[in-house]
């Protein structure tokens, strides 16, 4: 037998109130590709931070290639051939992608390393520019940056954290080539991710972990997405129901926005049409990048300078009005970036509430310019109970959850609001597969009740699932809707490209002008 090329003993790790990792044993071969299997919060992440050196274990052994390793940081751990693509991206937001990449390569020039990313993105397939600043990126874009990085090092061992969650179809397959290359060359790699088909085609091995502990070893290839599932929460994830329901009237209407972009490295919107019905499902495909951020910067009130007249809520001009101004209209919003954005991570769960929900009359917290905590805290403990978010409580700050947990509560706080128009973006990246089934029930629910709700995501499966009528964005413009029952894989990926002909578009925008 060749030496393993990881070898975990007895790993332990312990945070106040909670075990991260209990006694966990794990073995990689090398050229083996091992998924690491979990629910939310099942000590997944953690384990890959000790391995990475991010973390400190309380107790047991790491071997790499044989030899007893005390990796202290994460640059001892590149030293030593271990890369690792995080789920929440450690990259400087004011620096440009050529710098995030130089600071891990500082052997090698700035210009080096700026043409060993041309070449990598190149030959890989990850389109990304060097020279933008990373506060300009979409999270899917940021998700490049880290592949790249990380395949630049020329690891042994590379980890790979949700690397797929906000990837569309055709970049999933490129990827995976570029793996199963790395892996027939002899890299070992460490693979997480919530979906089970993909983990079934891409590894060999697999480690379940629940409550922090090993439950399972199998080989996920002879396994079924519903017995893998079993393995991970108990159960199978329950089916969906999708019942049949006439769309009212448009909760929001956008009509012909123009709208240039905000930096350089934006992308203008070019004349979007989009009509949301109260009780129905839309949904907006694409490629990271092609104005998904400055559609739903326009629609959310981020970006309060579109032209007049080109956004309603009913009768009501919105166009002008800050996020504030829509939520007292019934507009409720999940961005794609749940800490910064959807979250505080310095702040409570309790107190990050506080970010949407201050209009509410469900519990009045501010009397004579005090918080109420009391009422806020059993609010937020409600909602955790609800979304069954694992966490300390709702005192614990959002940078304590894993980042499926995080992604339960702030869905949970927009929803639990009752909004009229609720916009969701990727609403299940790094979510657990029963997790993920919980929120897209909850979304054909709010649907049901009478919502109207827009999901951006670059997850087909996912936008097929719940969705009513299908959009594309390519480019800043947007496809014409097409029905559910019309819309095939083949016919969206082509769209992607931007590929809608004339007449069809003509037809789009005729359908919502009436």
């Amino acid at each position: 037998m060749p030496t393993p090329r990881l070898e975990l003993t007895g790993i332990t790790k312990a945070y106040p109130g909670v075990v991260a990792n209990s006694d966990v044993s794990l073995t990689v071969m090398p050229g083996e590709t091992h998924a690491v299997l979990g629910e939310n919060g099942a000590g997944k992440s953690t384990l890959m931070k000790i391995i990475y050196g991010s973390v400190k274990p309380d107790a047991g052994e790491i071997k790499l290639n044989g030899q007893v390793m005390q990796i202290r940081n994460p640059k001892e751990a590149r030293a030593n051939g271990i890369s690792m693509v995080f789920q929440h991206f450690n990259l400087f937001d004011t620096m440009t992608v050529a710098e995030n990449v130089w600071l891990g390569l500082a052997r090698n020039s700035l210009e080096q390393v700026t043409a060993s990313i041309i070449a990598k993105a190149t030959e890989y397939g990850l389109d990304i520019d060097p020279t933008r600043p990373v506060h300009t990126l979409s999270v899917g874009e940021m998700q490049r940056v880290e592949i790249i990085r990380a395949l630049l090092t020329r690891p042994e061992l590379l980890i790979l954290d949700e690397p797929t969650s906000v990837l569309t179809p055709q970049a999933v397959e490129k990827l995976f080539v570029v793996l199963k290359k790395l892996a027939s060359e002899g890299c070992s790699i460490l693979y997480i991710s919530h979906k089970l088909h993909e983990i079934r085609e891409l590894c060999s091995a697999c480690t379940v972990l629940r409550g922090g502990k090993v439950t399972g070893v199998c080989n996920p290839q002879e396994e079924s997405n519903a017995s893998l599932s079993r393995m991970m929460i108990g159960a199978e994830p329950p089916l969906l129901e999708r019942n049949v329901r006439k769309a009212g009237t448009a909760a929001m209407h956008v009509k012909g926005l123009n709208l240039e972009r905000e930096d350089q490295f934006g992308v203008d919107l070019h004349d979007i049409h989009l009509h949301i019905r109260s009780g129905e499902v839309v949904g907006i495909a694409g490629v990271s990048g092609n104005g998904q951020k400055e559609l739903l910067y326009a629609l959310s009130g981020e970006d309060c300078c579109s032209p007049r007249g080109s956004i309603h809520m009913g009768d009501t001009d919105v166009s002008r009005l800050h996020p504030g101004a829509r939520r007292k209209l019934g507009l409720h919003f999940v961005p794609e970036e749940r800490l910064g954005r959807g979250a505080v991570p310095t702040l409570s769960l309790a107190h990050n509430m506080l970010l949407t929900r201050t209009e509410s009359i469900a519990y009045p917290k501010f009397a004579g310019g005090w918080i109420r905590v009391k009422p806020l805290e059993d609010h937020a403990a409600a909602i955790i109970k609800a979304f069954n978010v694992k966490a300390g409580g709702p005192q614990a700050v959002a940078k304590s959850l894993s980042g499926g947990n995080l992604q339960k509560f702030i869905v949970g706080r927009e929803i639990d609001a009752k909004p009229r128009l609720f916009i969701v973006s990727q609403p299940t990246w790094g979510v657990d597969v029963g997790a993920a089934a919980q929120i897209r029930g909850e979304i054909l629910a709010l649907r049901d009740a009478g919502c109207a709700v827009l999901v951006v995501s670059e997850e087909l499966d996912e936008l097929f699932e719940v969705c009513d009528r299908l959009h594309v964005i390519a480019r800043g413009k947007l496809s014409p809707s097409v029905p559910m029952a019309e819309a095939t894989v083949e016919k969206i990926g082509e769209w992607m490209s931007g590929l809608w002909d004339a007449a069809d578009a003509t037809q789009g925008v005729e359908v919502q002008h009436a």
